[in-house]
C-alpha cells in the first residue's frame, strides 16, 4: 500500500511538470500564431490587443482542456495494469 502511494505521488509530481511544460508551450505557440496572423495583414487595431483577445479565446477552448489528459491517461493505464495483474 505504501508503495502504491509513493508511485502515485511521484507520478503526480512528474505529470505536473509535464502539464506545466505543455501548457506554457501551447500558450507560446498560440501567441506566435496570433502574431503571425496579425502580421499577414487585413486585421484592424493594435497587435497586442488582438493577441490578448485571442489568448482569452484560447483559455476557453477545448485544446487547453485536452492537456489535462496528461493526468488522466497515464494514471488510468497504471490502475488498469495493477487491476489486471492482481485480479485477473
Amino acid at each position: 500500500m505504501i508503495g502504491a502511494i509513493r508511485l502515485f505521488a511521484i507520478a503526480f509530481v512528474v505529470l505536473t511538470v509535464v502539464y506545466i511544460y505543455l501548457s506554457i508551450r501551447q500558450r507560446m505557440r498560440t501567441r506566435r500564431a496570433l502574431r503571425d496572423e496579425f502580421d499577414e495583414g487585413g486585421i484592424e487595431g493594435d497587435r497586442e490587443t488582438y493577441v490578448e483577445e485571442g489568448l482569452k479565446d484560447y483559455e476557453d477552448s477545448i485544446r487547453r482542456k485536452l492537456i489535462l489528459g496528461v493526468y488522466i491517461v497515464p494514471l488510468v493505464l497504471v490502475l488498469v495494469m495493477i487491476y489486471l495483474t492482481n485480479f485477473m
